[in-house]
Formats: structure tokens, C-alpha cells, sequence
């Protein structure tokens, strides 16, 4: 049976919730999976902010109220779990580590490695993300001469990997690098083939999608399990205690060493993959506003002493103002689902158990409703007694389940925004085209995020 034959002949539970017909979706099939961020606005604008897809059995609905997304991610959180195809295929890769995994499991993992995330632990790796970001921006632009176009997309997940690795592991991955960033992006690639496929296989079945995914998780178990050694010998002339990171706090645990890796794995991929596309976004957004990337190096050289990871709301306003609407404009997380565990109430509408919701920061992030101008960078909008924060602003999740490294990830943005623009000017190339938004684990931009790069006097 064809793929548009199996779409036609879908019957999906009837509430009486608008959203296309099977054999809409058999037609828009291939788009869908080339573009699902157009896919997403497209059926928004058409259908409203409840919208249901042609799928047996239980409803699957698009929720777009801010206040359904909350009732789901946050005031009845406990009734709606990760059962979901999309977190089935990230743990194909991740194991059942903190980003994929469900109650119980993920309250006893959360609860190990917060300590890693506390206030106090995050200023004392400053440092250590910023000389990860001096050190790629030093290396990279080593030999650049005035005018050259960067990729900017592959700076930032090399900065996003070594901060990685040496404020959560206190290891140096420079030697695993490029196999760690050849690992992920064919992991990323791979969990969205799975995540959209409507004709799932068995994990056993040797499709060429199983077979590429085992070839990279044999490599990423690979680099972990020589992380995880490496950091034991060097506690052997130590014994105690391995430490306060999370490396440290995972082994100090009673995790098996597969859970160890779980949770390894899930962190390279979701720790720099998220803030290596925020920031590519972010870098292309300040080529764009010209007087904005003055702005905000004038705020940088006007800053005494080093950046902090944290705080930036009153010491770098502007700057942390940037990337807010950054995040806006581009959140990581395009699309986060939830399996309710019981019937439940969305929209007016009663659902039964087992429904899925999807909900999508893009989309949420562009109501007209919400937002003044909701396409336009406007990072003013974050400052003063004017501020926008509406209830639909969820870059890194919300309710219980936010991401757990929230501010490590809005640190790092900043720490790497300072280290690049006191020196160093970007613009957009001649003939300029905005790369178009590939939605994968993150968001990223298709085919890199070439930007003209030049040196400037942070006095001139």
C-alpha cells in the first residue's frame, strides 16, 4: 500500500475540529516533510488555533492558544507525558535520557543533575564557556583577512560542543570534535526522518535509516564510553568524590554506565545543537540591523571587567534583549508534544486519553495577536516598562518540564555574542538570501550561514 493510499484511507476520531482531510494530507505529503515550519503556518491560518490531523484512533491536534499550551505544558503537566512519536525517535538515539524520557525515570535523573544547573555552579563555568568560545573564534578567524565569508553555522557548533564539554564533562572534546559534529548532525537528521515517517519500522528491521542510525550510535557510544574513562583514571590518584559537574554528579550516582551514557549523549546533542542554531540565527539577524550590532558592541566595550554567565537583564540589557527576540523569531525548540493520560479539556473541545497535542513555539511566537509587528526583529521590545512577555513565549519549554539548561544556554548566547562583536563586525554578502529554517532537533539554518566578517577597534 502507498503512502498516499495509507493517508486516504485513515479514519481519525471525530470531534468535530476542523483540519485537512486524509487525502489533504496524502496531496501536501512531500511538503510536509520537506517544510514543516510552512506546513504548520499554513494550516494555522487556515483552520484556526485547533486544529485536528487525519490520523486512527486517538485526535492529534495542533494547539495555538497560549492558554491550552500552558494547560498542557504546565497547570496539568502530570496528565500529559512524552509518549509521543517525536521523543520515541530522539531516544533512538539518546537512550531514555532527560530530553526523551517520562515519569518516573525523569524525576530521579532531573533530580541528579540539577545541582549542575544551580546559580553557583553556572558562575563558576563562566570561564570556562568563554575561553571555549575565545578559543574557536581565535582558531577559526585566525587568518581571516577583512571581507571573507564565514560560516558562521559551523563556528558556533564547534563553540556550542567545546562549551559542552567543558563546563558539563570538564573535558576537552577537541580530540572527539569532528566525529561528535558528524555524529550529531547525522543524529538530527535521522531522529526527524523517524519522527515524520508514517509508515514506522521495527528498530531491528535493516532499513537504511536503521542501519545509518545503529552506525551513529555505535560512534556516539564510542565517544562516551572514552569520556566517561578518561575521567575515571583521573580520579584514580583522587578517590572521592568526582566532582560538582555533571559528568561528576552522574558517576558520584547509582546510574549504570548506559544510563550514564544516556544522559551524555542527550546533552551533546541537545546542548549544542539548540544554542549553536539559536546563535547562527541570532549572528544573521545583527548582519541584517546594522544600528542593532551597534548597539549592542557599544554595550559590550562600555562593560567593565569580564561577562558573566548569568544576569544579563541588568548588566548587558541590550544584549540579552537580542537574544530574547532572537529566540522569538527562531526558537530552538520548534515543536514540542505531549500523550494526555486522561481525558482532558483543550480548546472547549473534550478529548479523550491518548490524545496528542503538538505545540509549536514558531508558531506561537507569531501571532499578530500577541506580538506588535511579530515578524520584525525588534529587540526593544524586551527593554523597559514596555516589555512584551506574552503568555506564549516558550523558547525552552514550559511548566515542569523546561529545559534544564535554560540559563546555561542564555549565558552562553551572551558570552558568545561578546567574545566575537567587540571584535569583529558581520554583514550580509552581496546578492544576500536568507538561508531557509530547517527543522530538525533545532531549528537551523539550510546549508550554513554565510556572513561577511571584519575586524573592527573596539575604540574606533
Amino acid at each position: 500500500m502507498s503512502v498516499a493510499t495509507r493517508l486516504q484511507a485513515m479514519q481519525p476520531t471525530d470531534l468535530g475540529i476542523p483540519g485537512p482531510t486524509s487525502l489533504d494530507m496524502a496531496r501536501a505529503f512531500r511538503s510536509v516533510r520537506a517544510d514543516p515550519l510552512s506546513f504548520l503556518v499554513q494550516v494555522s491560518e487556515q483552520y484556526g488555533d485547533l486544529v485536528a490531523f487525519p490520523v486512527p484512533g486517538a485526535p492529534a491536534l495542533l494547539v495555538n492558544d497560549p492558554v491550552d499550551a500552558r494547560h498542557v505544558l504546565q497547570t496539568s503537566a502530570r496528565h500529559w507525558g512524552k509518549q509521543t512519536v517525536q521523543y520515541a525517535a530522539l531516544a533512538r538515539v539518546t537512550g531514555p535520557g532527560l530530553l526523551a524520557s517520562s515519569e518516573p525515570d525523569w524525576i530521579e535523573h532531573r533530580r541528579l543533575a540539577a545541582p549542575a544547573f544551580h546559580h553557583q555552579r553556572l558562575v563558576a563555568v563562566g570561564d570556562q564557556v568563554r575561553a571555549a568560545a575565545s578559543s574557536a573564534i581565535a582558531t577559526r578567524l585566525a587568518s581571516l583577512t577583512d571581507g571573507d565569508v564565514v560560516d558562521v553555522a559551523a563556528l558556533t557548533h564547534r563553540i556550542g560542543l567545546d562549551a559542552v564539554g567543558r563546563a558539563l564533562f570538564s573535558a576537552d572534546l577537541s580530540g572527539h570534535a569532528q566525529q561528535l559534529l558528524d555524529a550529531t548532525s547525522d543524529a538530527a537528521e535521522l531522529v526527524v526522518r523517524l519522527g515524520r515517517s508514517i509508515l514506522p519500522t521495527a528498530a531491528w528491521t535493516p532499513t537504511p535509516t536503521n542501519l545509518r542510525l545503529r552506525a551513529t550510535r555505535r560512534r556516539l557510544d564510542e565517544i562516551s564510553a572514552e569520556i566517561v574513562a578518561e575521567r575515571r583514571a583521573r580520579m584514580l590518584s583522587s578517590p572521592g568524590s568526582h566532582g560538582d559537574d555533571l559528568l561528576g554528579l552522574l558517576l558520584d550516582s547509582r546510574m549504570t554506565d548506559e544510563e550514564i551514557r544516556h544522559e551524555l549523549v542527550t546533552m551533546v546533542i541537545a546542548g549544542h545543537e539548540t544554542v549553536a542554531g539559536a546563535l547562527a540565527w541570532t549572528l544573521m539577524l545583527l548582519a541584517e540591523d546594522q544600528p542593532a550590532q551597534d548597539r549592542l558592541r557599544a554595550e559590550l566595550v562600555s562593560h567593565e571587567g569580564p561577562v558573566s554567565l548569568l544576569g544579563h537583564r541588568s548588566t548587558l540589557p541590550w544584549t540579552r534583549a537580542v537574544v530574547d527576540e532572537s529566540l522569538r523569531l527562531f526558537p530552538p525548540a520548534w515543536a514540542l508534544s505531549r500523550r494526555s493520560q486522561q481525558a482532558d479539556v483543550i480548546g472547549g473541545r473534550e478529548v479523550p486519553a491518548g490524545t496528542l497535542v503538538i505545540i509549536s513555539p514558531w508558531l506561537l511566537h507569531r501571532r499578530a495577536d500577541s506580538w506588535s509587528d511579530p515578524l520584525a526583529f525588534l529587540p526593544g521590545r524586551f527593554l523597559g516598562s514596555g516589555t512584551e512577555r506574552p503568555e506564549g513565549y516558550l523558547p525552552f519549554g514550559q511548566g515542569p518540564r523546561l529545559c534544564i539548561g535554560r540559563e546555561f544556554a542564555l549565558g552562553e548566547m551572551v558570552l558568545v555574542l561578546s567574545e566575537l562583536l567587540r571584535d569583529h563586525r558581520l554583514s550580509v554578502p552581496p546578492g544576500w538570501t536568507r538561508p531557509a529554517a530547517q527543522a530538525q532537533v533545532a531549528v537551523h539554518p539550510a546549508g550554513g550561514m554565510p556572513l561577511v566578517v571584519t575586524r573592527v577597534s573596539r575604540h574606533g
